[in-house]
């Protein structure tokens, strides 16, 4: 079939679930048989969100080919299960820095440069790329339309739908219906406007999902129509839902997936398996018992920053049958904190995790946080940083290396987890240095390790060799393997060279595992991570302890 283009698009807010609607469009998609590839467009003028700070932007996603992109790209790998890539996330700054580096070249034969057509014809070309690869390639715009940063995405995505015809390429805009409850109904108005700002720059939307938290009258549905120059049946009513698992089924019901069909002209009898999404949402909705998993970070203010990993925590609720409660704690509280404090924050919790990070704030509460699961036994996941701090800890309070430190944190001290200056990827050597860029400068993407015959990671995986992405810039230093272990703490997962402790473990303690890498950017509802099957399994044996 040939390569159908959806291009969609956001009004009247932001963060109005884009990023879900077109994963959840691309399950549906998937569920009738057909191939689906989604890929994001950022306004924003970074090169990536890898040196933005998880408030601003919320988590990084990263890739198995290494790249740092969009929170939206997990939705779109958790949705559909097909492994995203550096070419499915672009941003206004990769754009400018693509197109000045031809300037540079004299690529442009001497012409002046300006953004109709070049920035343009660049976004165009990024688009174009992914013609041939999928049964349907969905584009997600980002930001808001009417924003001044979206109009070269905007014009782009105008000209490439006149490009391909509309045979080829669909406009779908998502809008909000707010409720004012003064009035006591729900307001079209501002979809209105949102539509004509987007025909002002030349699109006509075909689709309407209109985002709401409560029932949209068919009285509205029309008028949104009629005023939008839309068809009835393509203005697609998007509810709130308890889980963003039952969203898949929720615009089915709606007649999302039926509605693209038809636009294209497809035959829309037969041939749909949504059994997979009806089993995640039972297990969601009529769980057998409960947990409660303590996560100590230092970006609680903002769910978003964490998304991946409380996903894969509901994926491992899913896979146990139980409903996982998230307790965030912020770990600088335990900074100066005494044992009390600690106590009030994490006694009665099933299980304790660390995740990644970065800099000094918190870290000393998350090596108190690891004290008080290992000692208390209860079970303790730690996730890159979580790892350095699990080995701090048992260096400094069971190896007799008081000093014990990261040179992330201080110069000072002996630094058991230090700067990594040079690692392999595939058959080439990569050396990095304290003056380097900080963006892209980390061990990112998909690196193997090799597991310890017989250890504890090497039964819950399954197997002796796994890949897992990373994200990180220190590394532990494998001169302290040795004291290390005579304190208890084995490292049962190394690089296949021997040289970077990727995996340690306690085999004193019920369940005591941390990892360098981040398992939670692999784990969806249909196929949820091992790791996390296994640590919510310890929580369920830890709460019946209690």
């Amino acid at each position: 079939m040939e390569t159908k283009f959806i291009f969609i698009t956001g009004g009247v807010v932001s963060s109005l679930g884009k990023g879900l609607g077109s994963a959840a469009l691309g399950a549906l998609l998937q569920a009738r048989g057909y191939s689906v590839r989604l890929c994001k467009l950022d306004p924003y003028l970074n090169i990536d969100p890898g040196t933005m700070s998880p408030f601003q932007h919320g988590e990084v996603y990263v890739t198995d080919d290494g790249a740092e992109t969009d929170l939206d790209l997990g939705h779109y790998e958790r949705f559909t299960g097909r492994p995203a890539s550096q070419m499915d996330n672009i941003t206004t700054g990769r754009i400018y820095q693509n197109v000045l580096n031809k300037e540079r070249r004299g690529e442009y034969l001497g012409a002046t440069v300006q953004v109709v057509p070049h920035i343009t014809n660049e976004i165009k070309d990024f688009i174009a790329e992914k013609d041939g690869t999928a049964d349907f390639v969905m584009c997600e715009i980002g930001g808001t339309v009417g924003d001044i940063e979206s109009l070269p995405f905007l014009e782009a995505i105008r000209q490439y739908g006149n490009e391909v015809g509309v045979k080829r390429a669909l406009f779908l805009h998502v809008t909000l219906l707010p409720y004012i409850p003064a009035a006591g109904e729900l307001k079209t108005k501002p979809t209105q406007h949102s539509v004509k700002e987007l025909m002002s720059v030349g699109i006509r939307p075909r689709m309407l999902l209109c985002r709401s938290d409560r029932p949209i009258e068919e009285e509205e549905l029309n008028k949104i129509a009629l005023f939008c120059n839309i068809e009835e049946s393509k203005v697609i009513p998007a509810l709130d839902a308890k889980s963003i698992y039952d969203v898949p089924l929720t615009y089915h019901k709606e007649g999302l997936d039926t509605e693209v069909l038809d636009y294209f002209n497809i035959d829309v009898e037969g041939g749909l398996d949504l059994t997979a999404w009806h089993d995640v949402s039972k297990a969601i909705h009529e769980p057998e018992g409960e947990v409660t998993i303590g996560v100590v970070g230092k970006y609680t203010n903002l769910a978003d920053s964490y998304k991946s990993l409380n996903e894969a925590l509901a994926h491992g609720g899913i896979a146990n049958n139980v409903k996982v409660h998230i307790k965030f704690i912020e770990a600088s509280i335990f900074d100066e904190g005494d044992d009390a404090a600690i106590v009030k924050e994490l006694d009665g919790v099933d299980g304790i995790l660390v995740p990644g990070a970065f800099g000094t704030r918190g870290a000393e509460g998350k090596i108190k946080a690891v004290k008080f699961a290992r000692e208390r036994k209860i079970p303790y996941f730690g996730i890159c940083f979580g790892l350095q701090m699990a080995v701090l800890e048992a260096a400094r309070h069971l190896a007799g290396i008081k000093d014990a430190t990261s040179s992330e944190f201080e110069n000072e001290g002996t630094h058991l987890v230090g700067l990594m200056t040079e690692w392999v990827k595939g058959n080439e050597t990569e050396a990095r240095d304290s003056s380097t860029d900080l963006g892209g400068t980390m061990r990112l993407g998909a690196y193997p390790a090799s597991l310890e015959k017989g250890s504890k990671i090497a039964d819950i995986y399954g197997t002796e060799s796994i890949e897992e992405r990373h994200r990180h810039r220190y590394e532990v230093n494998i001169n302290y393997k040795d004291k290390l272990e005579e304190a208890g703490l084995y490292f049962s997962g190394l690089s296949p060279d021997g040289k970077l402790p990727e995996i340690c473990e306690r085999r004193d303690h019920p369940w005591f595992v941390a990892g360098q890498y981040h398992p939670e950017l692999k784990s969806k509802p249909f196929d949820p991570h091992p790791l996390f099957v296994s640590f919510v399994e310890a929580a369920i044996k830890q709460s019946r302890l209690v």
